[in-house]
């Protein structure tokens, strides 16, 4: 009921723009509903799947690498760990496929030890309890020193690279193994760090892509729009969807048994799960690779081409300015359909023992997104560079980080690349390829970066929540105050309070 109320929202959107906006073949409509169909299927499943394994495992390797005591290990395990599932993660695969000139394994490998590298160095952080807010602003710094020292047309995909590596392989078990490493501090700020990995993570692919450009420094580089597949019977979608099951199965399994592999190592050394726990993980595990193949699969093949079409075919209209407000609405509610955004919310509520409730969160998203979205048409039809928008951004959300609570920090930039995931990189992606394409704009320029701007858009929405959350409890404290100063007046006149414990109770 979760994946449908999810889904259902976008589904209407796409089927009154097909009615009043851009006609669409019957063919492409049907395999969008199919897609559709099975994005429901798949979401109910990975959801499950990522409750009953992959977050209890990040969670338990978090607190056995924290109790061997040697930092060493620690750093060894993230990196290899950070390295192993972000080469797992779809994501990673779709946009490496978009990149031509470079490699597909070279940028793949890049990334990965990006992430390895700053998932260590966001273990340290929690170990020797530096402020997150001082290593974003440092880390951010090198990002857009670096940025003038890339290939332009590099740009707008190291930025992407930083979004897509947190998508629904890697936020569950690395926002468990920071509750995990975190839990096992007593003191106060224990919590606040126990977010902050995801954000951090997002930092080392941007790094290492940008430098990957440098030194590469690849020339002639451009993409291909996707092409909308000719579907003309309902026995054309069931044979595209079939034909497209055991490529997204491959994957999907590569990136399960990578993981798989690793937690079968960990759990021959250190004994920590009892049979009963293994095989609810091992079965979670099936549930999030079934859900996995059913849910990319529908994406891909039933929203990619729905994507392409009516950003092509409204921009080239004489009404393109209306990609705006739909963008936004896109935005607003494509946050829902995101599966490792119900991860986080569910993690922010129980870490914050209700304190920040995943309503609050997922409207707040929501708010982000759809701001993410509208600048991202607007940069595309009017052929705005990418860091006149980023630059500023990042200025906005570094500068808030050191006037709201530690926490909404962290929650922040978690956000940020968790709101990333499958849904933009292949529906908001091609949306914004097929307005490039209409706009006569270069798609490596202008189509990419679209994933940047859902990535920054979090990190500035949820902070200014802490503001509003410090104040409404600055003002709950000066209230309680006042009250004590009354009482304490009350008493030293001699008055009588008299206080109706039915009332307390």
């Amino acid at each position: 009921m979760e994946a449908f109320a999810s889904v259902l929202p976008i589904s209407v959107i796409v089927l009154i723009a097909s009615v009043f906006l851009v006609p669409m073949p019957t063919g492409t409509i049907l395999t969008f509903l199919v897609g559709s169909a099975l994005l429901i299927v798949g979401m109910g499943f990975f959801t499950m799947g990522a409750d009953m394994a992959m977050m209890p495992m990040g969670e338990g390797i978090g607190i056995q690498i924290t109790k061997t005591g040697s930092l060493a290990i620690a750093l060894a395990v993230s990196f290899i760990m950070g390295l192993v599932i972000t080469i797992a993660e779809p994501d990673l695969q779709v946009l490496s496929r978009q990149v031509p000139s470079i490699d597909k394994w070279v940028l793949v490998i890049t990334v990965g030890l990006g992430v390895g590298f700053f998932l260590a160095v966001a273990i340290l952080r929690i170990f020797i309890k530096i402020r997150l807010s001082v290593m974003l602003f440092i880390f951010y710094i090198a990002v857009f020193v670096l940025v003038f020292f890339a290939p332009s047309k590099f740009i707008p995909v190291a930025f992407d690279s930083g979004g897509v590596t947190t998508g629904p392989i890697t936020v569950p078990f690395i926002l468990s193994l920071g509750v995990g490493v975190a839990s096992l501090r007593t003191d106060k700020h224990s919590q606040d760090d126990s977010f902050g990995l995801v954000a951090l993570c997002s930092v080392g692919p941007i790094l290492a892509v940008l430098l990957l450009g440098i030194l590469f420094n690849p020339q002639g580089v451009e993409v291909e729009a996707h092409m909308v597949p000719e579907v003309v019977t309902s026995r054309d979608v069931v044979e595209i969807f079939a034909f497209e099951f055991p490529n997204y199965a491959a994957e999907v399994f590569k990136a399960i048994a990578a993981i798989l592999v690793f937690f079968f190592i960990f759990q021959l050394i250190c004994r920590r799960y009892k049979r009963h726990r293994l095989g609810r993980i091992i079965i979670g595990f099936v549930y999030t690779f079934i859900g996995l193949v059913v849910f990319l699969t529908g994406v891909n093949v039933g929203f990619i081409p729905v994507g392409q079409f009516l950003g092509l075919k409204l921009a080239e209209s004489s009404f393109r300015w209306i990609l705006i407000p739909l963008g936004m609405l896109f935005g607003y509610f494509i946050v829902e359909a995101e599966p490792a955004v119900h991860v986080l919310n569910k993690q922010v509520e129980e870490i914050s023992s209700g304190a920040i409730s995943q309503h609050v969160m997922q409207r707040s998203l929501a708010v982000g997104m759809a701001s993410a979205l509208g600048l991202s048409m607007f940069r595309i039809l009017f052929n705005i560079p990418i860091l006149w928008i980023l630059i500023p951004g990042y200025i906005i959300a570094l500068t808030l980080t050191f006037f709201v609570p530690p926490i909404f920090t962290g929650i922040a930039f978690d956000s940020g690349g968790v709101c990333s995931g499958p849904m933009t990189s292949t529906f908001l992606l091609p949306l914004a390829m097929g307005t490039a394409q209409g706009s006569g704009m270069s798609l490596m320029e202008n189509a990419f970066g679209i994933v940047a701007f859902v990535a920054m858009a979090p990190l500035v929405v949820i902070q200014i929540v802490g503001l509003v959350y410090r104040s409404k409890l600055n003002i709950s404290d000066m209230a309680a105050s006042e009250e004590l100063e009354a009482l304490a007046s009350a008493q030293d006149a001699g008055v009588i309070i008299e206080y109706d414990y039915r009332e307390v109770s």
